[in-house]
């Protein structure tokens, strides 16, 4: 399979084209970030342009916020499969993926996290909400993550109250300083740290009466990721659905 990424440039992408380029059943043929054009990784140079990507059967999205949706239409009118890892992603994003990625050809995968850990994490928390008063969800990551919360506390949140999960307190608690109580997804508190020294980090707290429960998810090396990147790619092709979310589906959970 011909695989190309897109952010090639940075941390996350770099070690991607890695891994891929390495593994015995992918062939990394392009490499995609305006930012980084003329360097090289995994022995491809680091293209200005996306016509680049008219060379791989699937193309790796790692890049930001305010250029994927961009790369996305770039793809999908180019006939790849894509498999997006850029953050924040709500649901206003992935209901404009769906408006537009019609063609069933090709297929489209978005994954709040590749981390295997975090998408038992994520599930393990579904399964729990329904059965606690409240939950609340704190991720922690690096100091150099350029949005807050993360996509995986936002999917989490999301998840949390589909599968039913109630907000129900005593009171609810009046803020002295704006923001102390954090964001909220679908009535779930959300609270994001940044700060230097951690990676990828999240606690799931469910409170029921007299007791609590925490699902907690750490990584501690970006090399957790590579699993369900690889994952992603080989299994693209099979999917039934033009969009689909989250690597469930391929785990079987």
């Amino acid at each position: 399979m011909k695989v190309g990424v897109s952010g090639a440039g940075g941390r996350m992408g770099h070690l991607t084209a890695e891994t891929l380029a390495y593994a015995t059943d992918f062939e990394l043929v392009a490499a995609y970030d305006p930012n980084a054009a003329g360097e090289s990784v995994a022995g491809v140079e680091i293209s200005a342009t996306p016509e680049v990507m008219l060379d791989a059967d699937v193309v790796i999205e790692f890049t930001t916020p305010d250029v994927v949706m961009e790369n996305l239409r770039n793809w999908h009118t180019m006939g790849r499969h894509a498999v997006i890892g850029t953050s924040g992603f709500g649901e206003e994003q992935i209901a404009a993926v769906r408006a537009f990625w019609t063609t069933p050809s090709c297929r489209c995968l978005i994954v709040p996290n590749f981390s295997i850990g975090a998408v038992v994490m994520m599930r393990l928390a579904e399964i729990a909400a329904p059965h606690f008063d409240a939950a609340e969800v704190i991720e922690m990551h690096h100091d150099r993550k350029a949005d807050a919360p993360s996509g995986t506390a936002i999917a989490t949140a999301g998840r949390i109250a589909a599968a039913g999960g109630e907000q129900k307190r005593e009171v609810k608690s009046k803020e002295l300083l704006p923001g102390a109580r954090g964001a909220t997804v679908d009535d779930v508190s959300v609270h994001a740290v940044r700060l230097p020294g951690l990676v990828a980090h999240q606690a799931v707290i469910l409170g029921g009466m007299g007791e609590t429960l925490t699902i907690r998810h750490d990584t501690t090396d970006r090399q957790a990721f590579m699993p369900g990147v690889v994952l992603a790619v080989r299994k693209i092709a099979d999917l039934p659905e033009p969009v689909t979310v989250g690597l469930d589906s391929l785990l079987g959970l």
